[in-house]
């Protein structure tokens, strides 16, 4: 990955993203930090980086057909990785994986371009414990793909890695909090 990307990644991250105060996560612990990835994510500088370091990783494995995530953490990534895939001669499919399957229309828990037999790559913002991304996966899986490997922003270095490589899947993060704080 080219540090320059990265690097500048970081002094939007730590601008953006940082937030301090009392928090609750989605794990339910309690934290002094939050990140908020969405203003990172949806910035366009941030998100551009982000693609790029996230493509030249998928692009590591010709296998890989896809990406996509839990919505909505991953929906601005999702975006990203699929334009740069497309200007760079290696267009991806997309998708994203529900909270929960819809009440109405084909009730479908994963929504987008995803068949089975495809091997695929997902991407989140922030990971803590994992819970939410693991429930994603086992979706994709329940829809018949594989997936590969999990790319994240920031890792909180609070168990998840070695709960995906658990799972079998790949776990790559741009930044662990320890870099970021």
């Amino acid at each position: 990955m080219a540090d320059i990307h990265r690097n500048r990644l970081k002094e939007i991250l730590q601008e953006k993203s940082i937030l301090r105060g009392d928090f609750t996560l989605a794990s339910g612990k309690k934290s002094t930090y939050y990140i908020d990835g969405r203003l990172t994510t949806l910035d366009a500088e941030g998100v551009n980086l982000i693609g790029k370091i996230f493509l030249e990783q998928i692009k590591a494995d010709s296998s890989i057909t896809g990406v996509g995530g839990p919505t909505m953490g991953a929906d601005p990534i999702v975006g990203s990785v699929l334009a740069l895939s497309q200007e760079s001669d290696c267009p991806l499919q997309g998708f994203l994986v529900r909270k929960e399957e819809k009440g109405h229309g084909t009730g479908k828990m994963v929504e987008g371009n995803l068949k089975p037999g495809d091997t695929v790559a997902m991407v989140e913002d922030v990971v803590t414990t994992g819970g939410s991304v693991i429930k994603a996966i086992n979706a994709v899986r329940e829809a018949g793909a594989e997936v590969k490997t999990l790319l994240v922003i920031v890792d909180r270095e609070e168990g998840a890695k070695s709960k995906f490589e658990d799972l079998g899947v790949e776990f790559f993060s741009i930044f662990k909090i320890s870099e970021l704080l």
